[in-house]
């Protein structure tokens, strides 16, 4: 099983480069004229649909919807209308990165009247394209008829923005294609479904032969930036109904929004779901603080250690082996916990709200009964 794994990972790279070659990300510059809290000259990457004004500058005015915050319903619908009045500026809108193609969300804004659509990215990372998703028949129709430009901005800026619009301050933008470039970016980008449960029998033996075996790879890919990758957890919530229920309790977090299987299926005794799912985003903020310090392939290093260091069987994996760990690698221990914040709290976790909807458009394909590692490598 280990050599199968290593070989389709293997597969998997050498078709990922023979086919696609390089990232080829074209932008172009946006310029913030107010609030005078943001003013600044920012980046933002160009979508390959509808009609960047090459050569020329738009001038706008931001609106965020607070209702269809990512922009991937008819605002039609709810009689929303972005068309600028006579003698005002064009109307930017701002959507957030998910839940929809981009495509779609341009779709949405033009046929609202928006003038452009800005793009928040959902997480921080270098400017990807915006993509035009692969359909056939007449659901693709819409993305030859887009004409507004679109730009996907950063997650910071978007966020910032966002804040500044909250605050009643209005935001305008000078979009400015007269100097457009491209910038290659020849990373192989790929995410990694994985579980910090080791428990689950002969997949999760797999699982952790194969992180450890595939280590040493991956940090040399990543310290020589030829790869990007993520690292990702699947969860689930539950119902409403049952959140005061023993099954709910031992299995779930922050009153039943994040949850995971019993790892003995008995739960009155061994670790509980909850565990694991403590764990999983143990892991997943490792990984969040180590990408922030440039330094992501220290989440490696860190699921290899805990998996011998802190195994169930042992009675180790909990918090005070992790942290062992942790701080072994440098990590900064307090942005690991400030990160996994209180799993008791009835409050969403940023982490695992991300993750969970990363998981909705990977669920049917990916995610048959049960899994113990799933490698699937994107632009």
């Amino acid at each position: 099983m280990r050599e199968k794994l290593g070989f389709l990972v293997c597969i998997w790279f050498l078709l990922y480069g023979s086919c696609m070659g390089r990232f080829v990300v074209e932008k172009n510059s946006l310029k913030v004229t107010s609030p005078d809290s943001l003013k600044d000259v920012y980046e933002c990457a160009i979508g390959n649909f509808g009609e960047p004004q090459y050569g020329g500058t738009l001038v706008g005015t931001v609106i965020y919807h607070e209702v269809d915050q990512k922009g991937c319903k008819s605002f039609s619908d709810a009689d929303v209308s972005f068309k600028a009045k006579p003698g005002g500026l064009p109307i930017f809108l701002l959507a957030d990165r998910g839940d929809c193609f981009f495509a779609l969300k341009a779709w949405n804004a033009q046929n609202a009247g928006a003038a452009a659509i800005l793009v928040a990215n959902d997480r921080f990372e270098p400017l990807i394209v915006m993509n035009t998703p692969e359909e056939e028949g007449a659901r693709a129709d819409y993305q030859q008829n887009i004409t507004i430009p679109s730009a996907l901005i950063s997650k910071a800026l978007g966020d910032n923005i966002k804040k500044a619009l909250s605050s009643g301050e209005m935001v305008n933008i000078n979009l400015d294609w007269r100097e457009s470039l491209t910038q290659l970016d020849e990373r192989v980008k790929y995410e990694f479904w994985t579980n910090s449960n080791d428990e689950c029998g002969p997949k999760c033996e797999s699982q952790i032969e194969f992180v450890k075996n595939f280590k040493g790879v991956a940090r040399i890919l990543e310290q020589k930036k030829y790869t990007q990758f993520k690292p990702h957890y699947r969860t689930w919530y539950c119902p409403e109904a049952f959140i005061v229920s023993k099954q709910c309790k031992s299995q779930c977090i922050n009153h039943g929004r994040y949850c995971a299987p019993d790892p003995d299926q008995d739960f009155y005794k061994g670790y509980e779901g909850k565990d694991v799912v403590v764990q999983n985003l143990r892991q997943a903020c490792v990984y969040k603080v180590a990408d922030e310090s440039k330094k992501p392939w220290l989440w490696w290093d860190y699921v290899t250690d805990f998996a011998i260091r802190c195994p169930m069987k042992e009675r180790k994996y909990n918090k005070e082996c992790a942290d062992q760990v942790i701080q072994s690698l440098g990590i900064d221990l307090k942005e690991i916990d400030k990160c996994i914040g209180d799993p008791d709290a009835d409050v969403d976790n940023p982490v695992l709200k991300d993750e969970q909807e990363a998981q909705v458009w990977m669920e049917d394909i990916l995610f048959p009964e049960n899994f113990s590692l799933l490698l699937c490598v994107t632009c």
